[in-house]
């Protein structure tokens, strides 16, 4: 399964937005990055399904013109005008040539979901590879209005838990997809973003 960055080249702050392909061609949150729908051209001129895994402005911010340009169902954990499905912890969606389990992942986001498939790992903001403040197992900040970290930290449990061992790679919402190796799992990773955020420290200390 190809998974493309559809956000790579965005000038503007935004999230990640991943583009599957597959029999059901899929996108990953929507960013914030104006023309992303003829980025998604590029490669298909069908997208069946769009998932959001939160609906923060910066994974939501050109959702309007990528429904609007290929009419794709929308999933989403929340409410939203336009939402076509409402996902619910435990449920399955088929994106590009896998099945993914909804993962509820609050604390970032209080609608927060990860997307749990055979090789893949949708983690949103909740978990990711590098960022400002760690470059090799973070979590999504959670000093702002409606973020818990006790809530973030008891979803990282839950996400290892429910991570089959066949999961080789992380595509989270910010920094770089991570690809496992011999000397490090997708578990490792979230292990070490689980034990950083357990130690309940800021985590941009200077902010």
């Amino acid at each position: 399964m190809d998974v493309v960055n559809v956000t790579a080249d965005a000038e503007e702050f935004t999230c990640n937005a991943y583009l599957l392909d597959g029999d059901v061609p899929a996108l990953v949150d929507a960013g914030t990055m104006p023309g992303v729908e003829d980025v998604v051209t590029r490669y298909t001129s069908d997208l069946d399904r769009v998932v959001l895994t939160h609906q923060h402005h910066d994974h939501v911010g050109e959702l309007d013109a990528v429904l609007d340009a290929f009419d794709p169902e929308l999933s989403a954990y929340a409410d939203h005008p336009r939402r076509d499905r409402a996902l619910a912890d435990g449920d399955e969606i088929e994106l590009g040539e896998e099945t993914f389990e909804v993962v509820y992942t609050p604390g970032h986001a209080g609608d927060h979901v990860s997307l749990v498939g055979e090789t893949a790992l949708f983690s949103g903001d909740v978990v990711v590879y590098n960022d400002g403040a760690f470059d090799d197992g973070s979590f999504g900040r959670t000093d702002m209005a409606g973020q818990s970290r006790e809530r973030l930290v008891e979803s990282l449990r839950d996400l290892l838990d429910r991570l089959p061992e066949s999961v080789t790679s992380m595509y989270a919402g910010h920094g770089d997809p991570f690809h496992a190796t011999d000397e490090e799992s997708v578990r490792d990773v979230i292990e070490r973003a689980l034990s950083r955020a357990e130690r309940r420290e800021p985590k941009y200390p200077d902010e």
